[in-house]
């Protein structure tokens, strides 16, 4: 594996050198995207710590989240939403989840609590729901009363379904202003990310209630759908906010190989299948017109080969200080915990850890006692969390 070089903006320190055509003609021909991609040799790493099994017996769980009593709300993709209680699994699922389609890559999927869920006890869920013509990727909010899910609100839904049982993205996340984000794959049909009048392969923007907000990227613009806040997305299975900037970081699934972390921006196309570091399964050959074009946002980051990511958290705690401000993401493919050092929004040093000694990792989220937890991807998966 190499590693690419960072383009360094010609119009630096070194811009004295350049005559007043030289920089025009710069200026006219530096392209809309304004970073070029990076990819980094990983390093292996090595975890000093205690790996503690919270609950085993989970049914490829996917998402976690945190209640403030210190219980956790667990997704399996097989529809079922569980609780762990006082530290124990209940056996008993909770009840009036909506209507959830279990097949291929979709299910019940992603859980986050509303930012002020102590006043308001929103719980939002993403999930796989069947369909005019199939199936694609819905959110609802409820409320958790005595087990079960009350005062459920579909708040928004794939318009297009389809038989496709994979690339629903679904993953979710609320920025400091309340807005929800949710990520959408592009149901294994590849020109739909570039389709503004389709939500496929695009991360979409909305209220906590579903409304669209004014200042929506394309609200305005007649035949776009105007919840569509970037598009030109794969499978985006990862999303996280940064803790200094407050921005919304994503990951997707590449093909074979050019898997992504994107920085993700109002009305920015991301390049997929026009643009993409894989290629296509099997034979090898390219995919689109290459690795760039004008106009089309480069990657952050990328990965090839593929690690698979799936998950992902920026540490925030105080158990393991030498780790603040890194993103963690967990590799399905690789079977391991990526730790990516950032230097403000910049990648740095990829380190990889725990290879071969969990298995699949689903899903990373930091704790609000500080410490790691993940999720396995298995019939038998596990919550574990990792201790210094």
């Amino acid at each position: 594996m190499t590693e690419n070089r960072i383009c360094k903006n010609p119009l630096g320190k070194s811009a004295r050198s350049y005559t007043t055509t030289t920089l025009l003609l710069l200026l006219l021909l530096w392209p809309l995207s304004s970073h070029s991609a990076q990819r980094l040799e990983p390093v292996k790493g090595q975890f000093n710590g205690r790996i503690v099994t919270l609950a085993q017996g989970l049914e490829h769980p996917w998402g976690l989240t945190f209640l403030p009593d210190g219980d956790m709300l667990i997704t399996e993709r097989s529809g079922r939403l569980r609780l762990l209680e006082n530290g124990t699994l209940r056996a008993k699922p909770i009840s009036g989840l909506p209507n959830i389609i279990a097949v291929g890559q979709g299910g019940l999927l992603d859980v986050i609590l509303h930012p002020e869920y102590a006043q308001n006890g929103w719980i939002y869920l993403s999930y796989a729901a069947p369909g005019p013509k199939g199936m694609g990727t819905e959110v609802a909010r409820a409320r958790l009363s005595n087990y079960q899910l009350t005062d459920m609100q579909v708040i928004f839904r794939l318009d297009k379904k389809t038989q496709s049982a994979h690339h629903f993205g679904s993953r979710l996340a609320f920025d400091r202003a309340g807005y929800l984000y949710i990520s959408i794959g592009d149901r294994g049909d590849r020109p739909r990310s570039q389709k503004l009048d389709d939500q496929a392969g695009s991360i979409i923007r909305i209220h906590d209630d579903g409304r669209i907000p004014t200042d929506n990227p394309f609200q305005s613009r007649t035949g776009v759908k105007p919840e569509i806040f970037s598009y030109g997305h794969r499978n985006p299975q990862g999303m996280a906010l940064h803790p200094d900037t407050g921005r919304i970081w994503i990951h997707e699934h590449g093909p074979q190989g050019g898997d992504e972390l994107n920085l993700i921006k109002q009305g920015r196309n991301y390049g997929w299948p026009v643009i993409t570091y894989g290629v296509n399964y099997v034979s090898g050959t390219k995919i689109g017109i290459g690795t760039s074009k004008q106009g089309m946002e480069q990657p952050d980051y990328y990965w090839v080969p593929s690690i698979a990511p799936s998950g992902m958290a920026f540490y925030t705690g105080d158990k393991f200080p030498d780790w603040k401000g890194n993103l963690f993401i967990g590799s399905l493919k690789f079977r391991l915990l990526v730790r990516l050092i950032m230097d403000g929004e910049e990648v740095i040093k990829e380190e990889r850890l725990l290879e071969g000694v969990l298995g699949r990792i689903r899903d990373v989220r930091t704790g609000p006692d500080g410490f790691i937890y993940l999720l396995t991807d298995a019939a038998d998966g596990m919550l574990v969390r990792l201790e210094p």
